[in-house]
C-alpha cells in the first residue's frame, strides 16, 4: 500500500477515535454547569471551579414535558386510547360498519349518524346549562317548604290582627243620636 493511502487510511481510522475521547472527555468536565431556571427563579452562581450556564424558560413551562419529547411518532409514545382505536377500526366493514366495502356496508350508517348525534348531545354547552339550571332549581325547591311556612305563618298573623280589630270596632259603643252633631236648621 503506497504512503499517502495508509497515511489517509490510519488518518480515518484515528478521527472516531479522537473524537470519542474528546466527548468521554466533555462528559467527564465538570468545568461547567447547564442549568434551566423557570420564570423568576434565581440562576445558581458559578464558582471559582465551575461556570454556571442558565437558560431561562417561561414560568408555564416548568412542569410540561419537553419540547423535544413532546412530539415523537415512537410507538413507546402512543397513548392507550389510540392503540384500542387503532384495534376498533381493524374489520370495521360489512354489515352494519357504514362503509363502501363489503355486502352491506352501507347499512350501519343511520346507526353511526345517530351515535353521532349523542355524542354532540352529550358534549354540547346547551345540556351544561340544562345541568346549572336543573342543580339551581334543586337548591331554590329545598327552601321552598320553609320559605312557603314562614309566608303562611306571616299571612295568619296579618290574618289575626285584623280580625281583632275588627272585633274592638263591633265592641265599642256606638254614639247616641244626641251626642251626633246635628244639622243646623235652614231658617
Amino acid at each position: 500500500m503506497p504512503k499517502p493511502l495508509l497515511a489517509l487510511a490510519s488518518l480515518a481510522l484515528a478521527m472516531p477515535a479522537a473524537a470519542f475521547a474528546q466527548d468521554a472527555d466533555e462528559a467527564a468536565d465538570d468545568s461547567y454547569n447547564m442549568v434551566i431556571v423557570y420564570g423568576d427563579d434565581e440562576c445558581p452562581q458559578s464558582t471559582t471551579d465551575q461556570i454556571v450556564v442558565c437558560a431561562r424558560k417561561a414560568e408555564n413551562e416548568r412542569f410540561r414535558i419537553p419540547e423535544n419529547l413532546r412530539f415523537s411518532e415512537s410507538p413507546e409514545n402512543q397513548s392507550w386510547a389510540e392503540r384500542v382505536e387503532r384495534f376498533e377500526m381493524v374489520g370495521a366493514f360489512g354489515t352494519m360498519s357504514c362503509s363502501p366495502t363489503g355486502a352491506g356496508g352501507f347499512t350501519g350508517c343511520t346507526q353511526q349518524m345517530i351515535n353521532d348525534a349523542y355524542a354532540d348531545k352529550a358534549n354540547d354547552a346547551g345540556v351544561r346549562f340544562g345541568e346549572i339550571i336543573a342543580a339551581e332549581r334543586a337548591k331554590r325547591l329545598a327552601t321552598i317548604d320553609e320559605d312557603a311556612a314562614a309566608e303562611q305563618e306571616r299571612v295568619e298573623m296579618i290574618e289575626r290582627e285584623y280580625m281583632e280589630r275588627l272585633e274592638r270596632e263591633r265592641a265599642a259603643e256606638t254614639p247616641d243620636e244626641q251626642s251626633l252633631p246635628q244639622p243646623a236648621d235652614p231658617e
